[in-house]
């Protein structure tokens, strides 16, 4: 028996380690099957979780195949990490909640990012690949995510220059691209594409909701939030507290867009900050707001297998709740929990887990 499937768009964020969380909601959607994928916009650890599942899915791998890419790509990055000096002590792990604060290396690199600031500008002498989109050229075959056409793909990265998005779109996407959109600047340098250097797109748009409105083919958008609103704890030493400024940054413009979607019923484009765009969609959303914002912040640098594991399965929980709780309105009404987006600190208090 065929089970007959909605459409719907996706917008993922990104998060650093804690893009396993949204891992762990793709993993459990595509292995429901009720869903099929119109479009994804998607930031930072989002954009690169889109990437890798376009590759798994395209000519013919559908959905088990986007599910496998996705684990092997996670897979790889743990152990590519291995040999990174970013690595949790004996006290981190004493200290539980994925934490990395005795990791000399966690606070080297904030205070390095201090006194020397990453490469910024294209003119500067290069330094070899970068690191990242090195990594990326490795991990993922960006010629398969170019062909899988029953998917269409928006990345926005941030125009260091000119301070405005710049959506990159499926059949453009390379290693430098999702790069630029996942290049956060206090650990990456810039990256140059076309002759302009690009930073983290979270800035602009986590995730940017404007190409899913104007550009998407369904009426039901799902954002997977995994970049905590609110925290259960302040931030104490100074990595900890560029890390929480940066999370605040982040959240200010998804914050906006869904107000502006709700309330108004329109969303501003990303790209060109004057075009205005009707927003007759249906909001939901499954956050891991209350279980990742419990952990020690500095654990979006943690990406040890048993940890990404453990976001992984998060994801997963959260995503069968909203499917048990919300699947069935799909194409009928918004889902959305405002106070998930506007008062999430009532559930971080709590402690609540992400629903």
């Amino acid at each position: 028996m065929t089970i007959a499937t909605k459409k719907i768009s996706l917008g993922l964020q990104g998060g650093g380690a804690y893009a396993a969380f949204g891992w762990g909601v793709l993993d459990r959607i595509l292995e429901d099957g009720r869903f099929d994928i119109a479009a994804i916009s998607a930031t930072s650890g989002g954009a690169i979780n889109a990437s890798v599942l376009a590759d798994g899915y395209a000519q013919g791998g559908g959905r088990e195949g986007a599910r496998q890419a996705l684990r092997r790509f996670w897979q790889a990055l743990s152990g590519a990490h291995m040999f990174s000096p970013l690595r949790r002590t004996p006290v981190d792990y004493l200290a539980g909640a994925g934490s990395m604060q005795a990791s000399p290396a966690y606070h080297l690199l904030q205070m390095m990012s201090g006194m020397l600031a990453p490469q910024s500008a294209p003119q500067l002498p290069s330094m070899g690949p970068h690191p990242l989109q090195a990594l990326l050229s490795s991990l993922i075959d960006f010629e398969r995510v170019r062909s899988c056409e029953e998917i269409r793909l928006f990345v926005p990265a941030t125009n260091i220059r000119t301070g405005k998005a710049r959506m990159f779109v499926r059949d453009e996407l390379d290693a430098r691209r999702v790069a630029a959109s996942a290049c956060l600047p206090q650990v990456f340098a810039a990256i140059e594409v076309d002759g302009e250097a690009y930073w983290d797109g979270s800035f602009v748009g986590n995730p940017a909701l404007s190409p899913l409105v104007r550009g998407g083919d369904g009426s039901d958008i799902l954002i997977v939030q995994n970049n905590p609103i609110a925290r259960s704890k302040l931030p104490h030493s100074v990595a900890d507290v560029s890390n929480r400024a940066t999370e605040v940054a982040f959240n200010i413009s998804f914050i906006r867009e869904v107000s502006a979607i709700q309330h108004l019923g329109a969303v501003i484009d990303e790209e060109r900050g004057e075009q205005v765009h009707a927003a007759d969609v249906r909001l939901h959303m499954i956050t891991g707001n209350g279980t990742l914002s419990n952990l020690d912040i500095s654990s979006k640098f943690n990406v040890e297998w048993p940890f990404i594991l453990q976001v992984h399965e998060a994801g997963r929980e959260a995503a069968s709740r909203w499917l048990d709780e919300h699947a069935g309105q799909v194409g009928v009404r918004s889902t959305l929990d405002a106070q998930a987006v506007y008062y999430p600190e009532r559930g971080t208090v709590a402690g609540a887990a992400g629903t």
